[in-house]
């Protein structure tokens, strides 16, 4: 196949035959044909383990096969049958293998023992686990302040793993914990609270089953949570109609062929599954939220005029909420020229999506990252809760919000105790179990973290899985500020970005896979996954691990603590490691300990396939200060802060569809047509004219930055594409380099990836190479 970049409009369904296809190649490229289609079968069963891929729950009633293109491509590259192995590292000096692509590093397949940095040859040597963690321990012992440590955590690291990993920073004196959820669903965690008292969704995956409408804002289905199309297509084989909020079409949201469906499959049939497409403009999302609220105020004001039938649900918003008289003060005050202004939607749609709210007794309201990662992107979350509780669709069946996750277990991290802000009546019930006292002071977002690293305060960074470096903003700022770092750890199953730009000491410690079966002293064992709809599951491995010298999260956490605090903290004794890396039981023991409310049993639990860890707002219980749920209005519905001048657009970084966060299965996104090449600007036609671009031409991009640093990205061409005027979108995280630091959300500190100012302008064709340029 040819590698030439290639640029084809895409007008077929998503998901059929375009899925299987793909997931073959992925499958062939990474020679597990057979192994594969034989674990595929085991992947998100009772007696299998869960997908690495997204946080989307199981059904119910299960299928014969519950994965999707992307968990398949997912779990191929993880049990890849290519090694990177000790002579490939002897072959390779780091300076080398930090001009290659990331996809080139992803490509090389399974890390095989724990490797060490040689700085005097610039190569990666092979090391005993001992020493690994002897040196580990020394540098953290060493350190001035446990708070010059930065301890990250992954969204694929198990409950267990997480959980001991938050134990051992903890008792080693700090709360420094970035985490992915700070760059993706943070506004969920920190503005969802202040609305309804809990920072999670309140669906089960059952109330697809029973909605009447499914609104989908800023989240796109078919790439990032591929299995929820099943319930959006039986949703539509119901007559469900479903409203689609978003910049751009996305194929699957457009018509879907189910791979499951024989009819489909073998007559090239497809579902069309959005039935109202809203294409707005980036930063417009609080423009149509407050339009869709202030249409049903309308609505429900005319009904109380000519005593017709309610719009609003009153008796709820009587019994249930807090603050209806101030937001419908600010909803009327409203103009609907400002809104149409802000953004790109006329009222004619405003209204007739309302309508369409207004008729469903129940409504589900899902949303993504083009919701969240806004400088407001915790207040574009409280808009939707707005909305759902102006219709008491929170606490019955069928309706809730629902934000759809990312990482497999981002959502379950967090309930464990990765949290660099814990609250004190956690931290007083960790110090009741463990019988020590935890650091009180919060710690470091992922914002915060790369902020000590520029400035010199953090001196070692610890990484549980992920690509850390190459998901964060500002990256050439990030890449010098990391090499400056004493020391960097990875934990990991393959090469990425991470290892390449490290620390003057670093260390890759290699890891066993979600599908690798995982043997202690006691026996196999299995560990926990919470989903995106806070059902709690367990997954254990069925395959060989890739090499007998790796070992799980669990056991490299708990050796690390026990030589880290034998040296740090030899008056915590309470703390047996070696008997929970034998035995995760007794993990989560502890786990239902801390949490007696949510994990009381857990082990017990765990005997049925799913168990659902309680939600206070789906009970219509609200831990708010007000003890209600919380109507909250925002000022004004600029998603962003103006800046720039009349040439400055907006740019949403986006994941292609052979994608999964920082890992890219192909330099491909056939969704969007788009073959062999990443480095394009997907442009509305009247911008390009505007600024003398061709189609295809070649093109560059500049940070609107307040600063004073140039951001300045080149290499790129020209897409024309279907997106607003002032909007562009482009790949992440190629992109990474614009996204400037400070600019994240207010509340949150979730790094504003949707919506970055800047500045597109022609290039010449000299500059129109593979090579990104960021100054």
């Amino acid at each position: 196949m040819s590698d030439t970049p290639r640029f084809k409009p895409n007008h077929h369904p998503g998901g059929g035959w375009g899925a299987l296809n793909a997931t073959a190649r992925i499958l062939r490229e990474q020679s597990v044909v057979a192994q594969s289609t034989r674990t595929l079968l085991k992947m998100n069963k009772p007696d299998g383990f869960k997908c690495s891929s997204c946080a989307w729950p199981n059904p119910s009633r299960q299928k014969t096969f519950e994965f999707c293109e992307n968990g398949a491509k997912a779990l191929a590259f993880e049990t890849t049958r290519k090694r990177v192995t000790r002579e490939f590292f002897a072959t390779h000096t780091v300076a080398e293998l930090r001009g290659w692509t990331d996809y080139a590093l992803e490509q090389e397949g399974r890390l095989e023992e724990p490797m060490r940095y040689d700085a005097s040859t610039d190569r990666y040597v092979p090391c005993s686990w001992e020493d690994a963690f002897a040196d580990i321990a020394a540098e953290l012992a060493a350190l001035g302040d446990p708070n010059e440590a930065e301890f990250y955590t992954s969204g694929r690291t198990s409950n267990e793993a997480a959980f001991l990993y938050s134990v051992f920073v903890r008792a080693f004196g700090t709360n420094n914990f970035p985490d992915c959820s700070n760059m993706c669903h943070e506004p969920t965690s920190r503005g969802l609270p202040k609305s309804i008292g809990i920072g999670k969704g309140t669906i089960t995956i059952d109330d697809f089953a029973a909605a009447e409408a499914i609104f989908i804002v800023g989240q796109n289905t078919g790439t990032n949570s591929p299995r929820m199309m099943t319930n959006l297509v039986e949703a539509r084989h119901r007559g469900v109609p479903i409203v689609v909020i978003n910049p751009m079409p996305e194929r699957a949201h457009v018509r879907f062929t189910e791979p499951q469906d024989a009819v489909q499959m073998a007559t090239g049939g497809s579902t069309k599954i959005a039935t109202e497409f809203v294409q707005v403009r980036i930063s417009g999302d609080i423009a149509v939220l407050k339009g869709i609220m202030k249409a049903l105020v309308e609505m429900e004001d005319e009904a109380v005029a000519t005593g017709g039938e309610p719009v609003l649900d009153r008796d709820f918003i009587a019994a249930h909420t807090h603050g209806i008289e101030a937001l419908l003060v600010d909803l009327r005050a409203v103009e609907w020229a400002e809104i149409e202004r802000i953004s790109g939607i006329g009222e004619d749609q405003i209204r007739r999506v309302a309508a369409i709210y207004a008729r469903s007794r129940a409504t589900i309201l899902c949303y993504g990252m083009g919701i969240t990662q806004h400088q407001f992107g915790s207040n574009a979350v409280q808009q939707l809760a707005n909305l759902a509780l102006l219709r008491g669709n929170i606490g019955k069946p069928g309706a809730g919000i629902a934000p759809v996750r990312g990482h497999s277990n981002v959502q379950g991290d967090r309930t464990v105790g990765i949290d660099e802000k814990p609250t004190e009546a956690y931290l007083d019930q960790f110090a009741k179990v463990w019988n020590f006292e935890p650091p009180r002071a919060h710690g470091h977002d992922t914002v915060e973290s790369v902020e000590a690293m520029i400035s010199g305060a953090a001196k070692v960074f610890i990484a549980m899985g992920g690509n850390f470096v190459h998901a964060i903003p500002d990256t050439p700022i990030a890449y010098e500020a990391m090499s400056r770092l004493r020391m960097t750890v990875a934990v990991s199953t393959k090469l990425n970005r991470g290892h390449v730009v490290h620390g003057r000491k670093s260390y890759i410690l290699p890891c066993i896979a979600r599908a690798e079966i995982d043997r202690q002293a006691t026996g196999p064992q299995r560990v926990t996954i919470e989903d995106a709809t806070s059902m709690v599951g367990s997954s254990g491995g069925i395959l060989e691990p890739a090499s007998p010298h790796l070992l799980s999260e669990i056991s490299i956490v708990c050796r690390m603590a026990k030589e880290t605090l034998r040296r740090v903290r030899p008056d915590i004794t309470t703390i047996d490691w070696d008997a929970m890396e034998a035995d995760y039981a007794l993990i989560r023991d502890k786990i239902a300990a801390v949490y007696p409310t949510l994990y009381e049993n857990m082990n017990e639990r765990l005997k049925q396939p799913m168990f659902h860890l309680r939600n206070s707002a789906r009970e219509r219980e609200w831990n708010t200060p007000t003890g209600r749920a919380n109507f909250l209005v925002f000022d004004g519905m600029d998603m962003d802060k103006r800046i720039g001048g009349s040439d400055m657009l907006r740019l949403a970084t986006i994941r292609s569809h052979d994608q999964f966060n920082t890992t890219l299965y192909s330099n491909s996104d056939r969704y969007r047509g788009v073959y062999n090449d990443r480095m394009v600007v997907f442009m509305n036609e009247h911008d390009m004219r505007a600024r003398g671009i061709e189609h295809l031409g070649p093109c560059e991009m500049e940070t609107v930055s307040e600063d004073g640093k140039r951001r300045v990205l080149g290499g790129l061409r020209a897409l024309r594409y279907s997106i607003p005027p002032g909007s562009v979108a482009a790949y992440y995280p190629e992109t990474n380099g614009l996204l400037p630091l400070y600019h994240h959300d207010e509340l949150s500190k979730t790094p504003a990836a949707k919506s970055i100012p800047v500045l597109v302008r022609a290039a010449s064709e000299a500059d129109a190479g593979p090579a990104i340029r960021a100054a």
